[in-house]
């Protein structure tokens, strides 16, 4: 087996990762990151960098770390955070409220998607432009989700879940962000539907946004995605390309289950 073991502590505390993979600097880096619920010890030592438009995908079995490790990132308050670093674009994410994080660029699209009740689909993208600063126009996002701009007077939570999947990302682009934290996109959505949803995020790597994104339709992500890490037990056990772990039958049945 080709398996790539990753040493969880590539930088020295107190600085900013600035290497990623190949020549090109990092734009988002994670450093011995730590996270707990309660006394469960779920994330251990995760460490990676990312290059600027790289779509990442964080793979692992049920309870390896994926989402915990995502919400880390964004600075929710669950799990709780005891050591580590992030940075976005040379900044320090790691002393800031998950609204802080926000501001410097960080979207978290949960995987119950949390589209609000009782707002239209033109009012939940409007109130996330108030909420940050101005990314997206409402014309622009409407071009990019056609679907969107057919029911942008329909309430966001009568959505079928593939459009409430849409408008939960195109949300997140109504703001300027940097970096886009997908937390099982794809889950419960028919196969045409996670074909747009490629797309459209096919089309944000090109505008030089950086997405990780956790997905148990681990094929799927495999196919979008331009480099893979696997979580075992809340460290990362490999980090290659995606291609290599779709030729890697044994590493894919050791740690995907597929």
């Amino acid at each position: 087996m080709t398996e790539k073991m990753t040493d969880n502590n590539p930088h020295a505390p107190g600085t900013p990762a600035i290497q990623a993979r190949g020549s090109d600097p990092a734009f988002f880096s994670c450093w011995d990151l730590h996270a707990y619920y309660g006394e469960s010890y779920i994330v251990q030592g995760v460490s990676f960098d990312v290059r600027e438009g790289e779509i990442i995908a964080l793979l692992g079995r049920n309870g390896a770390g994926k989402t915990s490790t995502l919400r880390a990132i964004a600075r929710a308050s669950e799990p709780e955070i005891h050591h580590g670093e992030v940075w976005l674009d040379h900044k320090p994410l790691h002393n800031m409220k998950a609204y802080e994080a926000a501001h410097h660029g960080v979207a978290l699209v949960p995987e119950d998607r949390r589209i609000i009740a009782g707002l239209t689909v033109q009012e939940n993208l409007e109130l996330a432009q108030i909420e940050g600063p101005i990314g997206w126009s409402i014309e622009r996002i409407y071009e990019s989700f056609p679907r969107l701009g057919e029911r942008s007077e329909q309430e966001g939570t009568t959505l079928s879940g593939g459009e409430q999947q849409m408008l939960a990302v195109a949300r997140a682009l109504a703001r300027d962000i940097k970096l886009l934290l997908l937390d099982e996109p794809y889950e419960g959505l028919a196969p045409v539907i996670v074909q747009e949803i490629e797309r459209i995020l096919e089309s944000i790597k090109g505008l030089g946004i950086t997405t990780v994104i956790v997905e148990q339709n681990a094929i799927a992500a495999l196919h979008l995605a331009d480099r893979a890490l696997i979580l075992d037990m809340g460290q990362i056990v490999f980090d290659g390309t995606a291609q290599e772990v779709l030729d890697n039958e044994e590493l894919r049945q050791q740690y995907l289950a597929i």
